[in-house]
């Protein structure tokens, strides 16, 4: 058997070239998991109850003589399974604390000549990195602005040109509305989006500016941490802004080629705040596919929302910059210009850039 125990900077340079397996039960894999590992439940869920009710009821003797009685007729299937996927015959694990599970693992594929680097500490010692990772300061630029100001495609078309970036919504699975969630993949638990969004975090300068968009806490089912909540709160905030006529098309272009009914189901999950009447001409428009006038009637409510915001105090740091009719590339400069100017702005005031 050839196993190496290894700590967590040395598993995050491992994993650039070496495949990772997870051998906890699919349950706890689903909940969280660090990305780009596959599972390879040791115990599944329905064996992982058994053994743990005879850990409690019994202790461990019994436990562990149950867990293998439960597992052990699957270990040459595991070890095939392994080999067949993995012919390099090196390999990343880990379990919960790095104890059983992931010392079986190891040993079956040691026995079938692998090379096994297992985690010291486990799944555990890697949450705690990351929970720590995503609440830790960061000199946040935010972007913010009405619905349909193209935010996210500002956000892209800076990281192209080298910024450092965020992607909240990307990460999240999910655009922050209503409607955030059709077309999208289904989102991941809040443990895993703070896995997601600490693996950004950690290639990226902690000191140089980081692009993000405003967002709200919650986007669709995926809370923000509060410590980069806060950040959002503070930090200083480019409040973009367009014609009307440019942002429904926008909206229009990602939105009305979407499932109909899902669009439907969206619609009147705001009906007690956009009222009876709105709410059933924007289900008509949208059922005779006249797109911009269903989607100018949901900016009536998502624009009243966005003023909302504009109560709020203003921050040290606050700019406006109107990008109407303003070509992509452009736009992206007078961005820049404003990231430029940051630092050397001061007190609480907002600035105007036409």
């Amino acid at each position: 058997m050839s196993e190496k125990l290894i700590t967590l900077s040395e598993f995050l340079k491992l994993r650039e070239t070496l495949p990772i397996l997870d051998a906890r039960s699919e349950s706890e894999f689903i909940q969280s998991h660090i990305p780009g590992a596959l599972n390879l439940p040791i115990l599944n869920d329905g064996e992982r109850e058994i053994v743990g009710t005879l850990y409690k009821q019994e202790g461990n003797e019994s436990a562990v003589l149950k867990g293998f009685e439960l597992v052990g007729p699957r270990f040459h299937q595991i070890q095939k399974e392994v080999l067949l996927n993995y012919p390099d015959k090196k390999i990343l694990l880990y379990c919960w604390r790095g104890g059983m599970r992931s010392q079986i693992l190891s040993w079956l594929l040691g026995m079938v000549g692998f090379e096994v680097f297992r985690l010291k500490g486990g799944y555990k010692t890697y949450r705690t990195f990351t929970y720590e990772r995503v609440r830790k300061p960061y000199n946040f630029i935010v972007l913010g602005g009405k619905t349909g100001t193209g935010k996210t495609v500002l956000l892209k078309a800076l990281e192209d040109k080298g910024e450092q970036v965020v992607d909240l919504e990307g990460l999240a699975h999910h655009r922050g509305s209503s409607f955030g969630g059709i077309g999208q993949e289904k989102q991941p638990s809040v443990e895993q989006f703070e896995n997601l969004l600490a693996e950004r975090l950690i290639q990226l300068d902690q000191i140089h500016p980081i692009w993000i968009e405003n967002e709200s806490r919650n986007i669709g089912k995926v809370t923000l941490p509060d410590g980069i909540f806060q950040q959002i709160l503070t930090a200083p905030i480019i409040k973009i802004s367009k014609t009307e006529a440019e942002r429904i098309t926008h909206i229009e272009e990602e939105y009305a080629s979407l499932p109909k009914e899902e669009l439907k189901n969206a619609i009147l999950r705001l009906s007690n705040k956009l009222g009876g009447l709105r709410t059933t001409e924007a289900l008509e428009d949208l059922e005779m596919g006249r797109h911009r006038s269903w989607i100018e009637n949901m900016l009536v409510y998502y624009d009243k929302t966005y003023g909302f915001d504009l109560n709020k105090p203003i921050r040290q740091h606050e700019f406006s910059l109107d990008l109407s009719q303003i070509p992509l590339s452009e736009a992206c400069q007078n961005l820049l210009k404003i990231k430029n100017d940051i630092n050397a702005k001061s007190g609480n005031q907002t600035d105007t850039v036409e």
